[in-house]
């Protein structure tokens, strides 16, 4: 299992990315892809068409998100936190994900980057 940690800056506030990541319209307008997302703890949520699922665990409006990502037959949860800090060029987005299976880190570390991350960037540069 590996961690995962980096640092994104968004050209948008961070109440603008709290609900870029939390509203599955607006996930699905920055994805192309059909999402499910609740902003109630213990929601099940599910993004790229399936391709990520999971348990969303906690919130806290327009600073944090917390879930828990499923893999096959994993024993430890992998959980995923995203905190919102205000910056003077938009919002700082820290990144940390917790116990990724070896064989899926460099999958997920890219994905982190070219797709999630990228996507927002380019939602809120359009």
């Amino acid at each position: 299992m590996k961690d995962f940690k980096k640092y994104y800056l968004l050209p948008a506030t961070p109440a603008e990315v709290y609900a870029a990541i939390t509203n599955p319209i607006t996930i699905e307008l920055w994805t192309g892809e059909n999402a499910l997302m609740s902003t109630e703890p213990g929601s099940e949520f599910s993004m790229w068409d399936g391709s990520i699922v999971g348990k969303n665990l906690e919130f806290e409006a327009d600073k944090k998100v917390v879930q828990q990502w499923y893999f096959d037959e994993q024993d430890a949860p992998s959980i995923v936190t995203i905190k919102l800090h205000d910056d003077k060029h938009g919002t700082s987005a820290e990144l940390r994900h917790t116990n990724i299976p070896d064989e899926a880190y460099e999958d997920i570390k890219e994905g982190w980057t070219s797709s999630y991350f990228m996507g927002l960037e380019d939602f809120f540069s359009f």
